[in-house]
């Protein structure tokens, strides 16, 4: 099955399933299967919403992380290298700022703990 259209509320095509929803509609998908050669529509809706506080950020940005990147992962050694970071032969981990890293693929490899 595959999604090949998803639609905000307002937009053309979910004017009667925004009348019905509401503000609980979120988004509407049309997925298509091949094997039955169905349409099906979609909806989500938020059927609760609460307070919720976020917990505090693991890592600040300029906390030094240890990152476990293979030997052969060469790619990944580079971007380590531009990203300011140094490698530690003793505990065999790269130390990088989480600052340099955050949203990269880099963010992957970040060694729990750091033994």
């Amino acid at each position: 099955m595959r999604t090949r259209l998803i639609l905000k509320p307002g937009q053309p095509g979910t004017k009667r399933l925004t009348e019905k929803y509401g503000d609980a509609l979120l988004c509407i998908r049309f997925k298509y299967d091949r094997e039955s050669r169905q349409r099906l529509k979609t909806v989500e809706l938020v059927v609760e919403k609460t307070e919720w506080t976020p917990p505090p950020p693991r890592y600040t940005a300029d906390t030094l992380v240890p990152l476990r990147i293979d030997a052969f992962d060469m790619l990944a050694r580079s971007q380590a290298k531009t990203a300011g970071g140094r490698w530690n032969p003793e505990k065999k981990l790269w130390f990088v700022k989480y600052g340099k890293i955050v949203g990269t693929p880099l963010e992957k490899h970040i060694q729990a703990d750091d033994s």
